[in-house]
């Protein structure tokens, strides 16, 4: 059991956390256009299509954008600020919000090159965390 807030296991996310306790990253792509999509959803934005497949992500991407919170917004993470959330752009086009695990904010920088890790946070539940890479 965490202390912390955890992600909800129910319909089409419990689907992408599953892949995430196997140590896969995969994200729904339509079948009809070929679109990437995360969040997951029932739809296709681009075409509106319901059909799709979870394919395997390359697992890199770069960082996109941060921020640095020094006062929590949460009493579950009250003991270790400052937090600093970070948005990923996948090589596949869709972005994430996660952590850089190994990365100081102060070394954070838009297109730092990073790879998925996996934190196994609870039996149920792995997330995706990110570190840098060469």
């Amino acid at each position: 059991m965490s202390a912390r807030p955890l992600p909800q296991l129910t319909g089409l996310s419990a689907e992408f956390y599953g892949f995430c306790k196997r140590h896969e990253l995969r994200f729904q792509r339509c079948a009809a256009c070929a679109t990437w999509r995360h969040v997951p959803r029932e739809r296709c934005a681009a075409c509106g299509a319901a059909e799709f497949r979870w394919e395997p992500s390359s697992g890199r991407g770069r960082v996109y954008t941060w921020i640095v919170a020094n006062r929590s917004m949460h009493p579950a993470f009250a003991s270790d600020p400052p937090q600093v959330p970070v948005v990923v752009e996948m090589d596949e086009g869709v972005r994430l919000v996660t952590q850089v695990v190994d990365c100081p904010p102060e070394e954070l920088a838009i297109g730092l090159p990073v790879e998925v890790v996996y934190d196994d946070v609870t039996a149920d539940v792995t997330l995706p965390k990110f570190r840098r890479r060469a």
